[in-house]
């Protein structure tokens, strides 16, 4: 509720006096804070009475929907093994491919996990009438760790900046005042996911990055194409890393897995690890470790939601005769998960 608190206050929205506005919004709040976190400012003229659900809604909803359901199920849900065996290895024992294996598949699982729900949950909100946020925005194609939380659950990020970042002061107080802010953003970032060392560490890394950007100017986007594709392989790369802090049981191993990354550590894949890194999930794997090639201004969600022309057309007809109808097999076949976001 507390959202819909601040934004009376502020006079951003009037206050609700139909009890079953209010009601509705404080029914949908407990699922929207999974993401996209809806603050209510953005969706209060949505809950009128007068409010009717539309065919044209579920054809445009479904297509959305079973974006994510085939992100979660097929892909997600296929490269686990590979991430869970790594993890689960003895650090001290941990090959440099076993890590890179494990951090890169774990990856490619959390976004396809986080986008896969944000697309399923937009896209029931589509059915219902109800028009959702995007949440990601290819955040594997950013140029800087700024630009990736940008793009990276945007609802959270925009939370954070409106209901603590700004009432802290945000920008306005000095440059110091202003690193000090993003660093206790990020720590309650870190808060919100877990109480653990693990989350708190991602929390300051990531703080810590924001930082050195707004310091540097590394925060704005380069010029010359050579370094921005540069710009956006090293911000991959330090994605990747913060990954491992946020996936690590303790401390202790995810120090050791790093260590195997960026310390020659010779030897084969663990045995586990192969055992799961099968020709169907090393297939997945590969092509889905190409969303970091694609062109960051493309969005396969908006195309399939609101796209015109041929290809928005045929990538409709994918989601809605190929893909949902694969998934619902698999998880039928007993493969699908709980998403990962219910475990933070």
């Amino acid at each position: 509720m507390s959202p819909y608190v601040v934004d009376v206050y502020r006079r951003s929205r009037p206050a609700q006096k139909s009890p079953v506005q209010f009601v509705t919004y404080i029914a949908m709040f407990p699922q929207l804070v999974a993401g996209p976190i809806v603050r209510y400012h953005e969706i209060s003229e949505q809950l009128a009475d007068t409010r009717r659900r539309k065919l044209d809604d579920l054809a445009v909803g479904f297509p959305r929907f079973a974006l994510g359901l085939a992100k979660k199920v097929i892909v997600a849900d296929s490269i686990a093994p590979i991430a869970d065996a790594a993890f689960a290895h003895p650090g001290g024992q941990m090959t440099t491919a076993t890590a890179w294996l494990g951090a890169l598949a774990y990856t490619i699982q959390i976004y396809f996990d986080f986008s896969g729900y944000s697309d399923m949950a937009i896209g029931l909100g589509l059915m219902l009438g109800f028009r959702l946020p995007d949440n990601f925005d290819r955040p594997y194609s950013a140029y800087s760790i700024t630009d990736f939380w940008r793009r990276w659950h945007m609802s959270l990020s925009r939370w954070f900046r409106d209901y603590v970042y700004i009432p802290l002061g945000g920008n306005r107080e000095g440059r110091l005042a202003t690193y000090r802010n993003l660093c206790v953003i990020f720590v309650l970032c870190g808060f919100w996911h877990g109480a653990d060392w693990t989350f708190l560490t991602w929390g300051l890394y990531h703080g810590a990055l924001l930082v050195f950007e707004r310091a540097s100017g590394f925060d704005r986007i380069p010029g010359n194409v050579i370094v921005l594709v540069a710009r956006r392989a090293a911000t991959f790369l330090l994605v990747v890393v913060g990954w491992v802090f946020f996936r690590a049981e303790n401390m202790t191993e995810a120090v050791h897995m790093l260590g195997a990354m960026f310390s020659w550590q010779p030897g084969a894949p663990d045995e586990f690890v192969v055992f799961a890194l099968d020709r169907q999930r090393s297939l997945v794997l590969v092509l889905a470790l190409t969303v970091v090639l694609l062109p960051s201004s493309f969005s396969l969600g908006r195309l399939v939601e609101s796209g015109r022309g041929p290809a928005a057309k045929a990538a409709r007809a994918v989601m809605t005769w190929v893909a949902a109808p694969y998934a619902g097999v698999l998880v039928a076949a007993g493969t699908f998960s709980p998403f990962l976001y219910y475990q933070f």
